[in-house]
């Protein structure tokens, strides 16, 4: 479920992280496109009452925290770091409420930082900053955290590492409640990658030159316009003139992803947005998007969505098919 979100700012509110988490959701977008208008509410400890940021500006909720009580998801952004006993006793009461009903928590950057002071990171896999990684577990020792993604999803709990992470993090819960094809016109407007898998790196060593970079782009290039082709990482380190064993290590470097995980994840990609908008039987999408087989498309779209494709399409092409007819009847009204 995904049409309320709630985003509760305190001082020394990150203003990227407030604003991209605003941006993904807070925008009316239903003006010219299918994307639902999100139920979108900034509270604070009062409404009203103006929080600080790090950049010297103020933000005014203009709801208290009461707003949290029945959003779909609470969207924590990051604020400044401080010791667990200073975050607001309001503040994380809400997100244990919230929690406990079963709402979606996201959290960008060190907002992690507020989820654990209210203990709900406790045994579950998590992510934060790099920077902070190590902090957050010294924190929260039994917290499972992977300082190395750009975001981690576990069902209810969604935590992004720094920065434009947010913005991955807050895509694939819009693609996973909603649908590809709803993503990615909010991801087209925002200008933005449709998809980073949450598991590539967040900080990705490149010691290679220019022109390795150069190369390891056009390979990419090469492997999106033809995802339907048969692809090894011995022929693919041919067209990047490169060894095979220096190619899949530099592909690593570059991407954070080993080849075949690049492409497998693209084609699952591929295979939402057709299944969300096109009539294509299952044997025929396995076909264009380089599955080989139905029962290997099954097997590695299951794996990476977390449904069989069959249940994916009834779920978000009929969602998609709804919003569309009700878009035109209240044209003609």
């Amino acid at each position: 479920m995904l049409q309320s979100v709630t985003l509760p700012v305190i001082d020394g509110l990150a203003v990227f992280e407030f604003g991209l988490l605003s941006e993904v959701f807070g925008l009316d977008r239903s003006v010219y496109s299918d994307v639902p208008a999100f139920d979108f509410r900034v509270c604070g400890l009062e409404a009203g009452r103006p929080v600080s940021t790090e950049v010297g500006a103020q933000v005014i909720p203009a709801y208290g925290l009461e707003a949290m009580d029945h959003a779909d998801v609470i969207a924590v952004p990051a604020a400044r770091v401080r010791p667990a006993e200073e975050y607001p006793v309001e503040l994380l009461d809400a997100l244990r409420r919230a929690a406990d009903r079963g709402a979606i928590l996201l959290s960008a950057c060190s907002g992690a930082f507020i989820l654990g002071a209210a203990g709900l990171l406790d045994g579950r896999p998590c992510t934060t900053h790099w920077r902070y990684a190590e902090e957050l577990q010294r924190r929260y020792p039994t917290a499972r955290i992977d300082p190395d993604v750009l975001f981690v999803d576990d069902g209810d709990l969604i935590t992004s590492a720094g920065t434009a992470a947010g913005i991955d993090a807050s895509l694939h819960l819009v693609r996973r409640e909603l649908g590809s094809a709803i993503a990615n016109v909010i991801a087209r407007n925002m200008v933005v990658p449709p998809q980073r898998d949450g598991g590539q790196r967040q900080y990705i060593e490149r010691p290679v030159p220019q022109a390795d970079s150069d190369a390891m782009g056009d390979v990419l290039a090469y492997l999106g316009d033809r995802l339907g082709a048969a692809h090894s990482v011995a022929s693919l380190a041919q067209r990047a003139h490169m060894s095979t064993r220096t190619f899949a290590r530099r592909f690593v470097a570059e991407t954070g992803v080993t080849p075949m995980q690049w492409l497998t994840a693209q084609r699952v990609l591929h295979a939402r947005l057709a299944l969300e908008t096109t009539d294509a039987s299952i044997e025929e999408i396995a076909a264009t998007c380089g599955f080989g087989s139905a029962t290997l498309f099954r097997h590695h779209f299951t794996r990476e969505v977390g449904i069989a494709p069959s249940a994916y399409r009834r779920t978000y092409a009929c969602d998609l098919a709804e919003q569309t007819a009700e878009r035109e009847l209240l044209s003609l009204g």
